[in-house]
């Protein structure tokens, strides 16, 4: 009998049977995990069963590769605590979302679990968590091996004055180099950066366009995926609140 227990993030739900759901659990030890939970669509495990609540949770199964059994308890609700805020939930579904299609299964990403707590416990800080949520999409590529290198300028070599990204191998470049190629190169807001304290108008959108560039070339193509489509309704929504 294969057994564990840990805390973890709800990242997805699907309907199995009439009455149970398939869970995906992103824990710290045992990565994104999936497990049947029985009486999963029912109306007391519906509420627990939410994209951004941690639980606790057990999974059990006879060997290592079955699907397995979850018993879950709610740890942290957090969905419930954002339902007068739809671009806040559109965030949590939307980091759900990435996390569940572009991290390998039961392979622990500590640091992009931790990244994403970081970002859950932020939600309800208006101005803050967009900013967030792009902070940690580039924390998910450098934790899958595909991390931006910010560090200087890949024409120059200098450190200073750093504004684009080379869309092909995802190194900065500095004002003064990108010039000539405004049309070709990727912006690169300041915040992603550490050198502006607060966050610009347009500094988002030009964040959202940065890492989705890299997650879609990097990640989800060759594995013949796309960019989930509640990322895509969360940029929307923002747009449409002027948070871009």
């Amino acid at each position: 009998m294969m057994e564990w227990t840990d805390t973890g993030v709800v990242v997805a739900v699907r309907p199995f049977g009439e009455t149970g759901a398939v869970v995906e659990l992103m824990t710290e030890t045992q990565g994104r995990h999936a497990g049947l939970v029985h009486g999963g669509a029912s109306r007391r495990m519906r509420p627990l069963l939410q994209p951004g609540n941690r639980l606790r949770a057990r999974w059990k199964a006879r060997i290592a590769d079955q699907l397995g059994s979850l018993s879950v308890e709610a740890d942290e609700l957090r969905a419930g605590r954002l339902m007068d805020d739809a671009a806040a939930l559109d965030g949590v579904r939307a980091a759900c979302a990435l996390a569940s299609i572009a991290l390998p299964e039961r392979e622990p990403h500590a640091a992009v679990y931790y990244g994403l707590e970081a970002l859950l416990a932020g939600m309800e800080s208006t101005d803050l968590w967009p900013a967030l949520l792009v902070r940690w999409e580039a924390g998910l590529l450098a934790d899958l091996g595909y991390g931006l290198d910010l560090t200087r300028c890949a024409v120059t070599g200098e450190p200073d004055d750093l504004t684009h990204v080379s869309p092909k191998s995802g190194r900065s470049v500095s004002r003064e180099a990108a010039a000539p190629y405004l049309d070709k190169v990727l912006k690169l807001p300041p915040f992603l950066l550490g050198t502006q304290t607060g966050v610009a108008a347009g500094d988002v959108r030009d964040g959202f366009t940065l890492t989705g560039w890299f997650i879609e070339r990097r990640i989800l193509w060759p594995a013949d995926r796309k960019l989930p489509e509640a990322r895509t309704r969360l940029i929307e929504r923002l747009e449409t609140q002027g948070r871009l």
